[in-house]
């Protein structure tokens, strides 16, 4: 099984565990704007999700992943993922990351 996980500059990150290990990792970005970060991760087994909200309070949260849209296959996940970021003709897009080096990179 597969789920997206989103983090949000400024707002939330989701974190991966080893329960949830990211395939794919994008980068979306609005008229060249990043408003979040995508990854499609494969959920190994049910687990809690880590969600930190980044303003100052970090209030933490461990959702269980139940409440997650599943899908059969990467490629489920991913026509997902392009279908919620698409927005007519409006300069919307993913740019795909290095699932390696994406932690690495600021959110």
């Amino acid at each position: 099984m597969y789920v997206i996980l989103t983090s949000k500059p400024g707002q939330f990150r989701t974190e991966p565990s080893e329960d949830l290990r990211p395939i794919e990792v994008y980068d979306y970005l609005f008229y060249g704007s990043r408003k979040a970060r995508f990854s499609i991760a494969e959920l190994v087994r049910d687990t809690r999700v880590t969600i930190v909200d980044e303003p100052e309070c970090g209030i933490v949260n461990r959702v269980p992943s139940k409440f997650l849209e599943k899908f059969d296959t990467v490629e489920r996940a991913r026509r997902e993922l392009e279908h919620l970021t698409s927005f007519g003709g409006m300069d919307a897009r993913l740019v795909r990351l290095d699932p390696a080096r994406a932690d690495a990179v600021a959110v």
